[in-house]
């Protein structure tokens, strides 16, 4: 990240922030094999991870989100012009987080295989925590604030909608690091790095192991 940072203190878009990772990946390990959009399949259905770090003897999946508030400037060396639009839901962004853990502790089913889920953003939403005594959100299981913790089954809406339900086998403290400041409102990013460990019962095929 702090090489990213040094170039690319600003993305585009989620795809062009999984592009500049990979990109500075291989220039700091080329023996490391990165794919994008990596199909994993299983019995009822095929998934997508975004990228596939796979190395001598492991391999690393990661799931991007990137989630921006409105900023415009002119960012990075070679300097170009950013226009950065509001994504304004935060509740569905911290949703779509805690999914990319849960998809994680899936994909790491191999005892040779661990995961990240990386969020950047310069949205101060994401990374405050609440004031006591602020209500009740519907996202309030999903909180990813600086200081939280991830754990257990978490609800949305106290359970009234279950397809958001999500079940987290490991547990996860959240810790954010600040990753550029460039000028006007706006202009803070940090990001959020979630690790994976290999999942309870994990084999060295992938396959289910027998209880």
């Amino acid at each position: 990240m702090e090489r990213l940072r040094r170039r690319r203190p600003v993305f585009h878009s989620e795809a062009d922030l999984q592009h500049g990772f990979a990109r500075v990946l291989w220039e700091l390990v080329p023996e490391v094999e990165s794919r994008l959009e990596v199909p994993q399949r299983r019995s009822d259905r095929t998934e997508y991870l975004d990228l596939l770090c796979t190395g001598p003897e492991a391999g690393t999946c990661v799931e991007f989100k990137y989630f921006t508030r409105r900023w415009e400037g002119v960012a990075g060396d070679p300097s170009e012009p950013y226009a950065l639009r509001a994504h304004a839901a935060t509740d569905l962004a911290r949703l779509h987080f805690v999914r990319d853990i849960a998809r994680l502790e899936r994909f790491c089913v191999r005892t040779d295989r661990n995961g990240l889920a990386l969020m950047l953003t310069n949205e101060p939403a994401l990374w405050t925590p609440p004031a006591p005594g602020d209500r009740t959100t519907r996202d309030h299981e999903f909180r990813i604030h600086a200081g939280n913790e991830l754990t257990g089954t978490r609800l949305w809406a106290k359970g009234a909608y279950e397809p958001n339900t999500c079940v987290l086998g490991g547990t996860y403290p959240l810790v954010w690091d600040a990753y550029s400041k460039q000028d006007g409102p706006g202009g803070e990013f940090r990001y959020l790095a979630v690790f994976v460990s290999p999942s309870p019962g994990a084999t060295a095929s992938g396959r289910q192991a027998p209880v």
